[in-house]
């Protein structure tokens, strides 16, 4: 009774043109602006709360409520109203009969889409979740997609959102909405990386470009959310994957250094810290991941100098590990951290093949440096060697020929302990 009584109230006036209605509002609100008075909030709430029901949203399927909700939002200039609408449709969305049928609603997805651009954060905030749901949902994700693709606005959105927001729940929805677009169309990535380094048709002067955005998203969210923080690390970490993120990234038009600096920053100042207890690399590995695979990847391209701080801290992250594996062996609770192999593994790997380019390419003044300040001891040293070994020789080799003349007894002792050759080819 309650979803006939709001056909009566605000859907007297339906349109077969409800993409043009939308763009007309551009013009400027009109008089036939719906009033959204508190009994009408109340019973709209009611709805939103109650389509989380599975019974209730194939009852408001049935009933024609998403036509109804898309008249409203077409019209709306009232954006609580287009929150609430928005929300109720997001919620219907999370099973799979409604949301393949809202997902066949080709006006629906345009709207949604053109909702991108509005300035309401609780509306865009809605609006992204209800995308990210149906992306999520296999069968139903491609025509999404095609959607967007078609849509080159919608880059230019997600691009304001994260370059202008504060909001922290905005921009994590934000960011799990491009990460899912990224993970799912590679295209689709290379496209707007592409579109948006070149300065055509999605960058003007008012519209930075996706790498900017990324950036300025995560420098807003370091303290904020690390949950959020690790999304966009890993989105920046997947543009690496192909070329055209990476001749982005390494560009001179592009923030690949500052990228560089603010990652390198995290890295040295905010995760494992010498402080920390070794623990606290199972808490913050999702998030090491993502920043030492983008490290890596940019360090040969971009040709960036090595700190004794980073090189500290990578060394300090296989030291952790070590740590965390005896504690774990004395203590026969390999079994309890076995979920958790596959993604500390990776991890692990990651940062013993970044450590060993550096490596590679150390200096001995730095090494100097490294070791005068702390950040290699013998108990670091022996780990991050134990780590190394035996995929990566040529680096240990390198690092004990420089120990040799900066610190000899702990050269020696590398040598003793691992049976590593004096002699080097470099």
């Amino acid at each position: 009774m309650f979803i006939l009584n709001l056909h009566f109230k605000l859907n007297n006036d339906q349109t077969n043109d409800l993409k043009q209605m939308v763009s007309d509002q551009e013009c400027g609100p009109s008089d036939s602006s719906t009033e959204l008075t508190d009994d009408l909030e109340e019973d709209l709430c009611k709805v939103w709360d109650m389509a989380m029901d599975k019974d209730v949203a194939i009852f408001l399927q049935e009933f024609k409520a998403p036509d109804i909700l898309l008249g409203v939002i077409a019209k709306s200039h009232n954006p609580r109203l287009t929150e609430i609408c928005v929300g109720i449709l997001g919620n219907m969305a999370c099973f799979h009969d409604t949301c393949v049928s809202l997902s066949q609603n080709s006006d629906l997805g345009a709207v949604l889409l053109l909702l991108l651009g509005d300035n309401d954060p609780p509306t865009l905030l809605e609006t992204c979740r209800l995308l990210l749901t149906c992306l999520s949902q296999a069968d139903v994700a491609p025509v999404w997609l095609e959607r967007i693709r078609q849509q080159s606005a919608v880059c230019s959105s997600l691009c304001f959102i994260m370059s202008s927001s504060t909001n922290v729940d905005l921009l994590l929805k934000v960011g799990e909405l491009l990460d899912k677009l990224f993970d799912e169309d590679e295209e689709l990535m290379k496209s707007w990386v592409s579109t948006s380094h070149s300065g055509t048709d999605l960058q003007t002067d008012n519209q930075p470009d996706i790498l900017s955005s990324l950036l300025e998203a995560a420098k807003q969210l370091r303290s904020e959310s690390p949950e959020a923080l690790e999304v966009y690390l890993h989105s920046l970490q997947l543009l690496t994957t192909v070329e055209e993120g990476m001749q982005a990234l390494v560009s001179d038009e592009s923030c690949g250094s500052a990228v560089w600096t603010f990652v390198c920053e995290l890295l040295c100042e905010d995760f494992c810290q010498p402080d920390d207890p070794p623990l606290i690399l199972q808490e913050q590995k999702a998030l090491l991941a993502p920043a030492l695979a983008l490290l890596s990847a940019l360090h040969s391209s971009l040709h960036t100098h090595i700190s004794a701080e980073l090189l500290g801290s990578l060394i300090r992250i296989l030291q952790f590990n070590a740590e965390n594996h005896q504690s774990h062996t004395a203590g026969n609770s390999e079994e309890s951290h076995r979920d958790d192999d596959e993604q500390l593994k990776a991890l692990v790997e990651t940062t013993a093949e970044f450590l060993s380019d550096v490596l590679l390419e150390l200096q001995k003044d730095v090494l100097l440096s490294v070791v005068r300040s702390g950040h290699l001891s013998e108990k670091s040293c022996v780990s991050a060697v134990g780590c190394l070994l035996p995929q990566h020789t040529a680096a240990v080799q390198h690092l004990v020929s420089l120990l040799s003349d900066v610190n000899p007894i702990l050269a020696d002792i590398i040598k003793k302990d691992f049976s590593i050759s004096s002699n080097e080819s470099s």
